[in-house]
């Protein structure tokens, strides 16, 4: 089988090469494909002669973009919808990677796909603009949408927290922002098996908006410890980890207080579960710092 994958640098893009196995995965980014530019999307993926296809390239930068809101939309947006035209053109199953930051957070429990969504801000009001218009160019599309993405690549939270407790004795971390931690090579391997099923099975009920995320909640407090208790067991110094609230650290986009995502209708439908955060979590910990030790060593 052979993938086309937008995004040649981002976390999901870099560990869907790493799990391929036997599926070819053709990364595709500037300049050969340009989400802002209609007809280098269509080029890039026409010559890329694929099976499926993953949107997994984005505007990803949620605090600028409530400066940069056309920027975003350009590309979360407008782009999503000419992967999506190429994708319609060319007969093959799309899988759009979004976001919790369709919803507005306020409901407190996890939200179903069904849910009303609101975004609050620049980079969910980009992202959603992206889902609807890939629904509405691509019938064969799959709308994955997940949070708190983080791997042994790429900036994301956990090698923050590493970096940080280097320096450190105390960190103060979130605590009233729930969410489901997410582990990229996770993401890689739901989206691999869901991409095969997409290009055999035609069936209407395969496609439409799914929620994909690890197993298990947290607040970025619990996600902090989690990391700082993982690397004392490769001999890191203990981090305490002091629990703030949100107004306690103001960001110029408002983050969703639960962005707590249910996966039911991805296990129901597709049969893929997300492992436990805690479990995935532990893994990248323990490559990141193996990997540093053997550097040290080498």
């Amino acid at each position: 089988m052979r993938i086309a994958v937008t995004g040649l640098e981002g976390q999901v893009a870099t560990a869907l090469r790493e799990r391929a196995g036997a599926t070819e995965i053709v990364a595709l980014g500037r300049p050969r494909l340009d989400l802002s530019d209609r007809e280098s999307v269509r080029a890039a993926l026409r010559e890329a002669r694929c099976d499926a296809i993953v949107n997994a390239a984005a505007y990803t930068a949620v605090d600028r973009a409530e400066q940069e809101e056309e920027l975003a939309r350009r590309v979360n947006g407008a782009g999503a919808g000419f992967v999506a035209e190429a994708a319609s053109e060319l007969g093959a199953p799309l899988l759009h990677l979004s976001t919790d930051y369709v919803f507005d957070g306020a409901l407190d429990r996890p939200y179903h796909e069904e849910d009303a969504v609101g975004p609050t801000g620049a980079y969910g009001r980009s992202k959603l603009d992206g889902e609807r218009r890939v629904a509405a160019a691509c019938a064969n599309a799959a709308i994955m949408r997940t949070a708190w993405v983080y791997s042994p690549f790429g900036a994301n939270f956990v090698r923050t927290m590493l970096r940080l407790g280097e320096t450190r004795d105390e960190v103060g971390v979130v605590d009233d922002q729930l969410g489901n931690p997410t582990s990229a090579l996770d993401i890689a391997d739901a989206l691999l098996a869901i991409a095969a099923r997409l290009a055999q099975d035609p069936a209407p009920e395969l496609r439409g908006t799914f929620h994909m995320t690890g197993a298990g909640e947290a607040s970025w407090a619990d996600m902090a410890e989690a990391v700082f208790a993982r690397a004392e067991r490769h001999g890191r110094k203990p981090v305490r980890v002091r629990r703030i609230e949100t107004a306690d650290y103001p960001t110029p986009a408002k983050r969703p207080a639960n962005s707590r995502l249910d996966n039911a209708k991805l296990a129901r439908v597709h049969g893929v579960a997300l492992p436990s955060w805690r479990e995935s979590l532990a893994a990248c910990v323990d490559r990141l710092l193996d990997g540093a030790a053997s550097q040290r060593n080498a």
